[in-house]
């Protein structure tokens, strides 16, 4: 049986990323928000990676 996929924790502001999409005269698609948030999901897991390899603890802007 394949196990279902639960969804991530949300680590953006949909209000805030509606507010600047909208202020560019555009909208937001229902699927967008999701998607954006699975994007800086993988930033912060490859920004973690590379802080491990270089054996710190503390991410940091050049990590990203």
């Amino acid at each position: 049986m394949a196990k279902k996929k639960e969804p991530k924790e949300s680590l953006i502001v949909a209000s805030k990323v509606k507010a600047y999409i909208r202020s560019k005269k555009m909208m937001t698609a229902s699927d967008t928000l999701p998607a954006l948030n699975d994007v800086v999901h993988k930033i912060l897991d490859a920004a973690a990676e590379r802080t491990k390899a270089n054996r710190r603890s503390t991410v940091r802007p050049q990590d990203l």
